[in-house]
């Protein structure tokens, strides 16, 4: 059985790495003849930061499905089209917006040197930063300041493209069409109903309701119709995240390939 994580606000918090518990348990799941898969809005570049070096080599889902890596290669990419990229930039100009874009490794930023998002970009400095001219592709686009999110947010969802608010942060979180984790995990391949989700943000929401089971890490609301189950933010989240993840295990350990 495969079983697919969400990153930050799942099984890692505050922008810190994945917890020895968590990993833990993922590493006992995978002995058990599992697989994990790594499923997250960031950059593949920005995934590897948080993760035990031993899921390095995992299938990574990153750019909310833009992006996939398997042992430790970047396998696909999918871009916006160019018509798509003249668009986002005059509403970009529209709407004195500053962003951070990503390309398959390198990214441009504009947006304030302050902004917590940058604690999540690049920690290992493999990347460059480079100008949007600079960039040959764009694979997602986070619009981290503007003069009216709303309106943009609007404008933007009645194009061709995915369009997420993250209403927590203030972030309008813009993807190619057609393109969110469960388009990435088909191109594993992965069919419905054969992996267990764990997540917590509305672009879980593919995820949920393909999975064979789904778990809601926190309350967000567009997550409850799809989950099966929810655990609660709090003190002992990780904990609780660590012995879910190993009951699991044991309930589908039927299903686990051989190995």
């Amino acid at each position: 059985m495969k079983f697919v994580f969400d990153l930050d606000g799942t099984i890692c918090f505050k922008g810190k790495p994945v917890s020895s518990v968590i990993a833990d348990a993922i590493l006992t799941l995978q002995d058990e003849g599992h697989e994990a898969v790594f499923a997250s809005a960031r950059p593949i570049r920005d995934m590897i930061p948080v993760l035990d070096k031993h899921f390095h080599n995992s299938y990574l889902i990153g750019g909310n499905g833009a992006l996939s890596s398997s042992t430790g290669k970047i396998v696909h990419t999918h871009c916006f089209t160019d018509e798509q990229r003249k668009t986002i930039l005059h509403l970009i100009e529209k709407y004195n917006a500053s962003y951070l874009i990503d390309s398959d490794w390198n990214y441009a930023y504009t947006g304030p040197a302050t902004h917590p998002i940058l604690k999540q970009v690049d920690e290992l400095k493999l990347a460059k930063i480079v100008t949007v001219e600079e960039m040959e592709s764009f694979v997602k686009i986070l619009i981290v300041e503007a003069d009216d999110m709303d309106a943009m947010a609007r404008e933007l969802e009645h194009e061709d493209m995915v369009v997420h608010k993250h209403t927590n942060e203030n972030l309008i979180d813009i993807s190619p069409a057609n393109i969110h984790k469960w388009s990435a995990l088909q191109r594993i391949p992965v069919n419905a109903e054969e992996y267990i989700a764990f997540g917590n943000d509305t672009n879980d929401i593919t995820m949920f309701q393909n999975a064979a089971y789904a778990v809601r890490i926190g309350c967000h609301p567009d997550l409850e119709p799809y989950a099966d189950e929810t655990i609660p933010t709090e003190e002992n989240t990780e904990e609780a995240i660590a012995q879910k993840i190993t009951e699991l295990s044991q309930r589908y350990k039927a299903l686990a390939p051989l190995v």
